[in-house]
């Protein structure tokens, strides 16, 4: 043992950042242990470090009995008093064990004296030297141990975050990086296929997990997750790290492509414009980083159906189709809008589908007017059907003979040309009968006659206009038309159509056109002359050009009432 031990535990713990309480506590108790091993485990020893010899002292008890017992642990009543010891029975006798070689005089002096109550024998001077290296290995061992807890304790809290390091080598794919006071592994799990390392490379990547095993922390990291994306755009957009910008959601196929959303706290600032930066220096930076991954920068919306639209871009959207209930969303593009939408082997519709958390089918605008077409021949040949009472129907939400066959009397017989219960009750039935022979056909389980499809959530936009309603089993509502301003007080009160005086239906109009709008919910001429004429056409199952004439002849009726009013 050296003699200065004490300011070797102190330098030490102030080298590796260890308490040099610790330390002691640990040499204490290997000493203790080794002493165990060489003198006998029966025996009762203690280890205790002396500060001022620089040394851990070693005592072993002795309990005073009536009678001899254990040799080396128990002291007959009558050999402590040959020995001049003042003890009575169970009083503990400590004597100190001198193993040191610069105690060897009093340890020969302690084996004449009490030597056959110690009974150690030569063991003393063999312990000296295991005592040495025990306390060599034990240093050594617990300075390795708290360079671990400290390194994990380092980057504990670094999880999620960005860091660079240097390529070191190679094991098996995985990527050893060094980090300066230890290393992290990049696993070929995490790589992105088309980066490639050379052993002294710089490298950024992302913390994505540090885990404590034997042989040390070991830090993984990433350079395929999404994480580095965003933290990326937090490093080099000062507006996402002052929150002002957020980050709202991100998807990315590594070294490909990738799509982020973001939404600004401040009205004044454009959250896309701000991640782009002047002339797009921003984002450049943040594709040079990954490696030249293209990346698109979309705004986040509330409205579920504008940010599908928006996360799909570029490709442009004619309408949207929602299913609340399975979480389902069916864009309908433009045919040359179609690949564009679903990208390269999918990626495009995939990413846009991760973005936003709704699954996506995307479909082209001739193949849906085929399959509607289909659908209204069908519909209109079902018993109790017609040509026209299957446009009512396809417009009104029920747009296959199973949505009609699932639908409830009730619903049924409130849509117009149906002919109340009796006609609803007729054409469900036809319905039913045309779907369970096609199922018949396909060999799957009939419906029940009983079946009804229970009223849920849905929407469907259409060029930007959002209409609620159940998909089927019953018809969509209109969309919410904007209050009615308040009238002057001499202003009669509002006619119905049918009401006004007009030649032809309303001013020369075709007296279907009426029954549609009628039908449509259109019941006074305030109510169309305030309504969009594309809300109008889509309402009313008009063209763009018959919404305009309506509007121009309602504008002129109700201005040749205000002449007369006056």
């Amino acid at each position: 043992m050296q003699p200065n031990l004490s300011m070797v535990l102190e330098q030490v713990g102030k080298d590796k950042g260890i308490d040099k309480k610790v330390l002691v506590q640990t040499l204490e108790q290997a000493i203790l242990t080794a002493a165990k091993k060489v003198f006998g485990l029966e025996r009762e020893l203690e280890a205790q470090f002396n500060e001022e010899s620089g040394q851990v002292d070693l005592f072993q008890v002795c309990i005073v009995t009536e009678q001899s017992g254990v040799r080396g642990r128990d002291i007959a009543k009558a050999d402590a008093d040959r020995q001049g010891l003042r003890a009575e029975v169970g009083d503990e006798l400590l004597f100190q064990i001198f193993y040191a070689d610069s105690d060897v005089e009093k340890a020969d002096d302690q084996e004449r004296k009490y030597g056959d109550i110690l009974d150690l024998n030569d063991t003393v001077k063999r312990f000296g030297r295991i005592a040495a290296q025990t306390a060599k290995q034990v240093i050594i061992q617990r300075i390795r141990e708290a360079e671990r807890e400290n390194t994990f304790n380092e980057y504990r809290d670094r999880k999620g975050e960005l860091i660079t390091g240097i390529v070191r080598r190679f094991e098996r794919g995985n990527i050893i990086v060094d980090l300066g006071k230890t290393e992290a592994i990049l696993p070929v799990r995490e790589q992105v296929p088309r980066e490639n390392y050379r052993i002294g490379d710089r490298i950024v990547a992302f913390v994505v997990d540090i885990e404590k095993n034997a042989r040390g922390p070991q830090i993984v990291l990433s350079r395929a997750h999404k994480g580095l994306l965003e933290k990326l755009f937090e490093q080099e957009v000062t507006e996402i790290y002052e929150k002002i910008v957020r980050i709202e959601s991100s998807a990315r196929e590594a070294g490909s492509r990738s799509k982020i959303a973001v939404s600004s706290r401040d009205r004044d600032v454009d959250p896309v414009g701000a991640c782009v930066g002047i002339k797009g220096s921003r984002v450049q930076a943040v594709v040079q980083e990954l490696r030249g991954e293209k990346i698109d920068i979309v705004p986040y919306s509330d409205d579920p159906a504008r940010f599908v639209c928006n996360a799909i871009a570029p490709a442009e959207v004619s309408r949207v189709v929602i299913d609340a209930e399975n979480h389902t969303m069916e864009l309908i593009v433009p045919d040359d809008k179609l690949s564009l939408a679903i990208g390269k082997k999918g990626q495009n519709v995939r990413l846009a589908s991760q973005l936003t958390g709704w699954r996506i089918d995307i479909h082209a605008e001739s193949r849906v007017k085929e399959l509607e077409g289909v659908e209204r021949r069908v519909l209109a040949e079902l018993e109790g059907s017609s040509d026209e009472l299957s446009s009512t129907l396809f417009r009104l939400g029920w747009r296959s003979a199973q949505d009609v066959a699932e639908a409830r009397i009730e619903e049924l017989k409130g849509v117009p040309g149906v002919g109340g219960e009796s006609g609803a009750q007729r054409l469900k039935e036809g319905a039913l009968h045309y779907v369970n022979e096609e199922r018949r056909k396909r060999g799957e389980q009939p419906l029940s006659e009983r079946t009804e499809r229970p009223v849920r959530a849905s929407a469907e936009v259409n060029s930007g206009m959002l209409r609620s309603g159940p998909p089927s089993g019953g018809p969509r509502p209109l969309p919410e038309r904007p209050p009615l301003p308040e009238r002057p007080a001499e202003r009669p009160p509002e006619q119905p159509l049918s009401a006004r005086p007009a030649k032809g239906g309303l001013g020369g109009l075709d007296p279907e056109i009426t029954a549609r709008l009628q039908d449509a919910g259109y019941s006074s001429l305030e109510s169309m002359d305030e309504e969009d004429e594309e809300r109008l056409a889509r309402a009313a199952d008009l063209t763009l050009d018959e919404s305009r004439d309506v509007k121009r002849k309602v504008r002129r009726q109700l201005s040749q009432e205000k002449r007369s009013i006056r």
